[in-house]
């Protein structure tokens, strides 16, 4: 949060200058109460400024310990309609003055987690960047390169970066003893100089933090290399250059060097998460079993996830019910509960292991979040068609493994007969007066979740025929950085241009996943509606499967095998017997689908939890 600077207010007294320099200095001192009480001096001096409430209520904010985030919002909120203004009005310098309003409201946002509102308003202040003074101007484009992390912009971020670099080497030329007072004492201009080139020093370590975590979402491998040497030589081994670079190892392959990494890093002192926001051993955990999926180790994997989710459990005990009312607890730690990003990468796991009702109920769990991301919906399908192909683990749960087939039992011991339902009715209904979209893992939740995966495709490739300007930040970037990182940057096939579908909290999907996600989406598809008796939609959903462009070896098999399954329930054979014929299918290889690549990241989890005040960099793991 940013407090007002009263002293340059236009129009003020030497009283009340005076006045506002106590406050000021009260207030970067920890004296909350006398800070207040020149505030309350100051008001009756001048009732009109309004940065004098917004200071009051700011001071109010930290005497409390920062847990009264929804009185302050509130606050702001109320102030902003006083003023009749928008962030969208922003439209000249004139309204540089209300800055600092509408930063901390997006610093607000940014903890309750509504990043689009936040980036709205980082971004309009961002085009008013040059009369801020050079600490806030800092604040602004920092949060900004949060904002664009954690919202899977790295190419933005990287272009503000460019600029933060610019604004530091210009800040540090200005103040290198040149433009020092004469009235100054050497010991007072040896003392602001050393601050100085702390801070800056300080700036330096953030961005090569910040650059590091860029290149990981952008699977740039040699421009973080790079980066991953700076950041070591000026962090050193602390938690958050050894969490980066057991990250870069880990998309390197290196995975028993990644473990290592993580071990060696000493989390035990790290402060709780009530006073940074971040749970370090929860993403300890979390790291360890994306690194042991990794490697195939799936049952470890998921002992790890489970100690995540017991961390992260412990924290929300602590936090209560306060967390859902904003109130009562530090605003960083808004962002400590990570649970629907542990469950996602549990459920995951456990598809993998081969229990698929009890992935089924961590993925339901996590879709209330995450509903817009359509590989999600596509695990759900699979959990169900993995639960109704008949295993153990089913029969332990009581769900029949021969559903909808056996109708009815007549008669008793020898002389019972069982009726079989015809194919048309079988699996129709999985029990009776229950909806099928009711969330149970049977075949008609399948086809409910692989339609909703379907839609979210089709909605998304519309909005991708539009004219994209992810391209634009790109060249941006080009004009800011060395050559040599504009083409190691934007070169990847994760450029910002190809990024049009989102799958939170996996980073979004490329043109190439989406074509392999919609493939394995139109299988699935045909396999349930063959399982339905739905033959017409079976049969559609093959033939869509065949005609797509790019197309795996065993996915295209499947796709004829289905279809001519479909046609044989038709009683059309001529056409079956064309799909079965062995010439059409002269390969079964199952290529890399990225669509079938577990992206169970855990992104929020492991990001720093504070915009304004950088703590820890705890870059996540995705699964691959």
């Amino acid at each position: 949060m940013y407090a007002a600077d009263l002293i340059s207010s236009p129009g003020i007294s030497d009283q009340e200058k005076e006045t506002a320099s106590n406050a000021f200095e009260a207030f970067k001192a920890g004296s909350y109460d006398e800070s207040l009480k020149h505030l309350d001096s100051l008001q009756e001096l001048n009732k009109e400024d309004y940065k004098i409430t917004m200071n009051k209520a700011i001071t109010e904010f930290y005497k409390s310990g920062q847990t009264t985030t929804s009185t302050l919002k509130q606050t702001l909120m109320t102030l902003k309609n006083q003023m009749h203004t928008a962030v969208d009005d922003i439209d000249g310098l004139d309204d540089v003055e209300n800055s600092i309003l509408y930063y901390n409201q997006a610093v607000i946002h940014y903890h309750m987690r509504q990043y689009s509102e936040a980036i709205s308003i980082g971004e309009k202040l961002y085009q008013f960047l040059e009369p801020f003074e050079e600490k806030f101007a800092q604040a602004v484009c920092f949060l900004l390169v949060d904002l664009y992390l954690l919202t899977f912009q790295p190419e933005k971020a990287l272009h503000l970066l460019a600029v933060l670099e610019k604004l530091t080497v210009k800040d540090g030329n200005s103040k290198n003893g040149k433009g020092e007072s004469t009235n100054r004492t050497n010991k007072e201009s040896t003392a602001m100089k050393a601050e100085f080139t702390a801070m800056v020093e300080a700036a330096k370590s953030k961005m090569h933090q910040y650059k590091v975590r860029a290149y990981i979402q952008m699977k740039s491998l040699k421009a973080c290399k790079r980066e991953i040497k700076s950041v070591m030589n000026t962090s050193g081994n602390s938690a958050p250059s050894l969490f980066l670079k057991s990250n870069f190892e880990y998309l390197r392959g290196n995975y028993r060097k990644a473990v290592k990494l993580l071990n060696s890093s000493n989390i035990a002192e790290h402060p709780g998460p009530l006073k940074t926001g971040e749970c370090v051993r929860c993403m300890f955990w979390n790291n360890l079993g994306c690194i042991h999926f990794a490697m195939g180790k799936h049952n470890l994997g998921l002992f790890y996830f489970k100690k995540a989710l017991q961390e992260n459990d412990h924290i929300c005990a602590q936090l209560g019910d306060a967390a859902k009312k904003f109130t009562g607890i530090p605003m960083c730690a808004l962002l400590a509960n990570k649970r629907y990003e542990l469950l996602y990468n549990c459920g995951i796991q456990l598809l993998h292991i081969g229990r698929p009702l009890a992935a089924f109920e961590c993925l339901m769990e996590a879709v209330q979040v995450y509903h817009s991301n359509p590989r999600l919906w596509l695990r759900l399908a699979e959990c169900c068609i993995t639960a109704n192909k008949g295993s153990s683990e089913q029969e332990t749960k009581g769900l029949p493994s021969k559903k909808g087939i056996v109708q009815a039992v007549v008669g008793q011991g020898y002389h019972r007969k069982i009726v079989l339902a015809s194919q048309s009715t079988q699996n129709t209904i999985y029990s009776e007066g229950q909806s099928a979209a009711i969330p149970v893992a049977s075949m008609e939740f399948a086809a409910i979740c692989l339609r909703n995966a379907l839609l979210l495709l089709s909605e998304h490739q519309q909005h991708d025929s539009k004219p994209d300007n992810g391209s634009k930040s790109c060249s941006q970037s080009g004009s800011t950085e060395s050559s040599s990182e504009t083409s190691d940057a934007c070169s990847g096939k994760t450029q910002e241009g190809d990024k049009f579908i989102p799958a939170a909290p996996s980073s979004p999907l490329i043109k190439q996943e989406v074509e392999n996600l919609r493939c394995s989406i139109l299988a699935c598809s045909a396999y349930v509606a063959l399982a339905l008796g739905d033959n017409l939609m079976a049969l559609n959903h093959a033939e869509k499967l065949l005609h797509q462009t790019k197309l795996s070896g065993s996915l295209k098999f499947l796709g004829h095998l289905y279809a001519a399954e479909a046609l044989i329930s038709l009683d059309r054979i001529s056409d079956a017997i064309a799909h079965l014929n062995p010439e059409n299918v002269t390969d079964v290889s199952l290529g890399v689908s990225s669509s079938e690549q577990d992206q169970g990241s855990d992104k929020g989890d492991l990001e720093p939890a504070e915009s304004c005040k950088f703590l820890l960099v705890v870059v996540s793991y995705e699964f691959v």
